[in-house]
């Protein structure tokens, strides 16, 4: 056994620039705290030729100044905080080379209060590199960086047992740690590509073989490094180009993106989830290189429409025939991080590619203790997903999103979620039949043109004496939403306004008959209503619409679809006793006797607006009451565009 006094430093391969090689696979390194990552990633620069000249002995200077041996791990020491704390507490990237190809080191933390920094290095690696310390052996650490590799859809994965001088390089320890860890990875559905005893302080079987283990002959690191595959490029796949920014140039407006999947042609036609709109590929652009006529996966690019639509950040292109699935509804496997429990009911900020939107979790169906892959037993009413446990679950959205089952594509089915101000949790989008614009639906014939009328908004405002709008009611059922709708519009007709009621109730007798009370059915009657009220709009009519409308998305996207200051929203806002108190219509007593399933307020959630126009407490106030209120806004709404004038 060699003695620790004086690393070894002789081992190292000679590095010629004059055929670098092109080819470059990324790897993340992972391990509980003290494994020994940062003192490997040192050795390993330094063992490939890929430390500057002089950097050694300058490193080896400053340890003999400070009067401390040297140590490997100082090349790894970027951040001064993480010399006073001595780990490692932010993601960094460094470069080395073999004869065969580049590599890009991610070296992610292993400490648990920096676990969430894991996510994002993992995410971009094609292979890891899982260390264990044969003195401490597997620890919780080691099988939740298993757990959350696999998540992440990392399959090259070889485990190196460092520290072997600590252990008399014995094969016994070695063979146990393997035994061990090989089952928990099997038991996950891993494989990993070999298990490598090292020393890395040494550099045993890093570069070289070690002479002190002579009963190993496997490759070395660097052997199985050149072995792992670097990972093809999803260019088969359909086409998802999430747009980054937008620029102006001249007259043009550039949208840049990377592709992540498929190709891109100019003369494709594509749709803009989850917006749907659509436009042609005019040119596709690229900074400091001649534009092209196409481009495919792993290539950043700018493209120009020959239509100039509205397109924004967060949105994902594809082909009008293959596009994402557009909702705000999705099962999902999340790896939770967050100091505090995830809990149902409690907003949160969900990122998928380049889209950011405000997300809660609906249900949470499972959960699971990542070091043990034991089932974590809490009442319904109290089930959480704690730190460090794997929850399965339906999350939905404050808006539609553009996704992807992570089956299908990685890129669109990957995602983390934001609590406050940190990343707390990263996961997957679990495959669940959702529904998808088909083909069909979604290339609609490029003969059809929205149509433009000869009479103008301003005209039709002068001819009705008051401008076109929707007035949203919405309120649990019991709340008077209904009652207010159909007073409201006999007092604009006495007033010689024209007005329309929507009735909840009415519309599910004929446009929307065909629709259940689900979630998803629910989502689309308030998307047919709120197409039906913005034409009435449109043509200057005050449409009333009086729904439960639960869902705050749902009820965000009729306000898309309208005109600034054309959508107002008017929350009926009764208590729930005091609506079965009133159950005008036998509803609640039904409910209760479980006759009637997913009923809002009893077995069916009510998002409470958050911004409401108006705010209408009707157990408080009478009908006329409130119907003032609604007039006194209506006068008022806009001073510089009344709607009545």
């Amino acid at each position: 056994m060699r003695s620790d006094a004086t690393p070894v430093i002789s081992q190292r391969l000679p590095m010629h620039n004059t055929s670098a090689p092109t080819e470059q696979l990324k790897i993340v390194i992972v391990g509980h705290v003290d494994h020994g990552k940062s003192t490997f990633v040192g050795r390993l620069f330094h063992d490939t030729g890929s430390l500057p000249e002089g950097k050694l002995e300058q490193l080896q200077k400053i340890a003999e100044r400070r009067g401390v041996p040297f140590e490997w791990a100082n090349l790894m020491d970027a951040l001064q905080s993480e010399r006073d704390q001595n780990i490692t507490i932010d993601t960094a990237q460094i470069w080395f080379r073999t004869p065969k190809r580049q590599y890009v080191i991610i070296d992610a933390p292993g400490h648990k209060e920096f676990l969430k920094n894991m996510i994002t290095g993992a995410a971009n690696a094609e292979a890891a590199l899982l260390l264990i310390d044969a003195n401490e052996g597997v620890q919780e650490n080691s099988r939740r960086h298993g757990y959350l590799l696999n998540l992440l859809g990392i399959r090259q994965i070889a485990v190196l047992v460092n520290k072997m001088d600590l252990e008399g390089y014995s094969e016994e320890k070695f063979n146990a740690i393997e035994g061990e860890y090989r089952a928990w990875l099997k038991s996950i559905g891993v494989t990993p590509k070999v298990f490598i005893p090292i020393a890395a302080k040494h550099g045993d079987n890093i570069a070289s073989r070690s002479a002190q283990m002579p009963w190993y002959s496997g490759a070395t690191v660097l052997e199985t490094l050149d072995q792992f595959n670097v990972t093809d490029l999803p260019l088969h796949q359909p086409l998802r180009f999430p747009i980054q920014d937008v620029y102006r140039f001249d007259e043009r407006r550039i949208l840049a993106g990377r592709v992540e999947a498929g190709r891109i042609r100019v003369g494709d036609r594509l749709v803009f989830s989850p917006t749907n709109k659509t436009s042609t590929v005019k040119t596709i652009e690229r900074w400091n290189s001649p534009a092209t006529d196409s481009a495919s996966a792993g290539e950043s690019i700018g493209v120009t429409l020959t239509e100039q639509i509205f397109v924004e950040r967060g949105a994902v292109a594809a082909l009008e025939t293959d596009p994402p699935h557009e909702l705000n509804r999705f099962k999902a496997r999340l790896f939770w991080l967050g100091r505090q429990p995830l809990r149902t009911g409690r907003p949160y900020k969900l990122k998928l590619a380049t889209q950011e939107a405000e997300c809660f979790v609906e249900s949470i169906d499972k959960v699971i203790d990542a070091s043990t892959l034991g089932t974590v037993e809490r009442p319904a009413a109290e089930r959480v997903v704690g730190r460090h446990e794997v929850g399965e679950l339906v999350l939905r959205t404050k808006r539609p999103i553009a996704f992807d089952a992570h089956s299908d594509i990685v890129v669109t089915g990957r995602f983390v979620v934001v609590d406050g101000l940190e990343v707390s949790g990263g996961g997957i989008v679990v495959d669940d039949n959702y529904p998808r614009r088909s083909g069909v639906g979604a290339a609609k014939s490029q003969n059809i043109f929205w149509s433009e009328a000869k009479i103008t908004p301003q005209q039709r405002a002068d001819r009705n004496g008051h401008r076109g709008r929707v007035l949203w009611l919405t309120g649990l059922s019991g709340s008077g939403k209904s009652t207010l709708a159909t007073e409201l519009e006999r007092e604009l007709f006495t007033q010689g306004k024209h007005a329309y009621v929507l009735d909840g109730d009415n519309v599910r007798h004929g446009l929307c008959k065909d629709l259940g009370f689900s979630p998803a059915d629910r989502a689309e009657n308030i998307r047919r209503v709120g197409e039906v009220a913005r034409l009435m709009a449109e043509a200057g009519i005050i449409c009333i619409t009086a729904f439960v409308s639960p869902y705050r998305a749902d009820r965000d996207l009729v306000r898309g679809l309208m005109k600034p200051g054309e959508f107002m929203e008017i929350f009926v806002d009764a208590p729930l006793e005091v609506c079965e108190q009133r159950d005008p219509k036998g509803l609640y007593a039904k409910a209760r006797a479980n006759e009637i399933p997913d009923f809002t307020g009893v077995s069916a959630p009510y998002e409470t607006p958050l911004n409401p126009e108006v705010v209408l407490k009707t157990a408080e106030l009478n009908v006329q009451e409130s119907i003032s209120k609604i007039l006194e806004l209506l006068h008022m709404q806009d001073d510089d565009a009344p709607i009545f004038i």
